[in-house]
């Protein structure tokens, strides 16, 4: 039997959460770990036409690339519009994991899906890991006298840290001596305040990803006896030798004009309502992608030279923007853009999985209609 564990661990492994941008929410978001995943269906967006499906289908597991629950909700009600469909998962016990924008970054993932469907070769990073704009994982460092070693560090597991590839509760000690001086106004838990003090302590280390930094640090601080504990944090770097980040540029296999390079990204992604910014005519060799809601990578596109920077959707003042960086700009539908990416995410679990049946949705459809006229 799968398990939706199994599917999460794999889907962790394919895509780490510490690739997914710090304002994401990816990772198993809903239902029960120990629960059998043998039908699994994967959408763009858990919406009542795909809940309806599933239900249909009797998945038991969902893998939508938008995750849900992504804002604060406080009312999850079955009578409401915005979470009765919700409510339809949950009685019916279906679970649901999102890896988003952990997807659309890792290899293999959705922008470098795109590129290969369009001919772009050798793409690498738009936005690298490491770079200022983005930092996957951390290291935390947090002094502690030996009794707090347990407590601590359960907590911080628990909020999330620790995780290294398929292992867990992963931790490193070091015993050494700490000194402080305490003055009137503190109450220390060590020692008497008004003289320095030298106790001995432990740095206890472990890794933690960018989006739950501040759940750990806040477990860390809750369950330390010290008033003021010393802690470190440092971002750490990809060890790997191929290049991770966010985005992707390459080199078209065959140059060709804007206007020719916008009519084939159309007929590639089926999206009729493909628009672009620049000159017709102008050659395109480099080109950059990001899926969905990529507009605000077109600096970044500049700085690499591309001439092109294809996404999904873009702001009206994205366009006037490309004009004055000289730079052309490819908006093909966030559908579009992404829902390849869904198709292929399925026919890869169902590879990992063959006692599973895994579909992508044959329900959903872009939201977003064209007016014939």
């Amino acid at each position: 039997m799968t398990t939706v564990a199994d599917v999460a661990k794999w889907l962790e492994r394919f895509a780490p959460s510490g690739l997914a941008e710090s304002w994401d929410n990816v990772g198993l978001l809903w239902g029960d770990p120990a629960s059998s995943a043998d039908r699994i269906m994967t959408c763009l967006t858990v919406t009542p036409t795909t809940v309806g499906e599933a239900l249909e289908r009797r998945a038991e597991m969902i893998v939508s690339h938008h995750p849900i629950l992504f804002q604060a909700t406080r009312q999850l009600r079955a009578d409401r519009p915005a979470t009765g469909f919700l409510w339809q998962l949950a009685r019916h016990g279906i679970a649901v994991a999102s890896p988003h924008t952990a997807f659309d970054n890792t290899r293999g993932g959705i922008n470098e899906i795109l590129c290969e469907r369009l001919g772009i070769v050798d793409p690498s990073p738009l936005r690298p890991i490491g770079s200022e704009a983005r930092a996957g994982t951390f290291k935390v460092v947090v002094f502690t006298p030996e009794p707090d070693r347990e407590e601590v560090l359960a907590s911080a597991f628990a909020a999330g840290a620790g995780a290294i590839g398929d292992y867990r509760e992963c931790s490193f000690a070091i015993p050494g001596q700490g000194t402080f001086f305490g003055t009137e106004s503190t109450d220390p838990a060590v020692g008497q305040k008004g003289r320095r003090e030298t106790v001995n302590e432990l740095r206890l280390e472990f890794v933690c990803p960018a989006g739950r930094i501040a759940d750990v640090l806040e477990a860390v601080r809750s369950s330390h006896s010290y008033e003021e504990p010393a802690i470190d944090v440092y971002p750490l770097h990809p060890v790997s030798s191929e290049a991770v980040g966010a985005g992707r540029v390459g080199m078209l296999s065959n140059p060709t004009s804007l206007e020719e390079f916008a009519t084939s990204v159309a007929r590639a992604l089926g999206d009729r309502g493909t628009r672009f910014v620049g000159d017709p005519g102008r050659e395109v060799r480099r080109v950059a992608v990001c899926c969905g809601a990529g507009d605000d990578f077109l600096k970044d596109a500049a700085r690499v030279g591309a001439d092109v920077l294809l996404t999904g959707e873009a702001r009206f003042h994205r366009g006037h923007e490309a004009e004055l960086l000289q730079i052309g700009l490819i908006v093909a539908g966030h559908h579009a853009t992404e829902r390849i990416g869904v198709e292929i995410l399925g026919r890869k679990i169902a590879s990992a999985f063959p006692e599973a049946e895994v579909w992508a949705s044959r329900t959903e459809v872009d939201p977003f209609r064209l007016v014939a006229f």
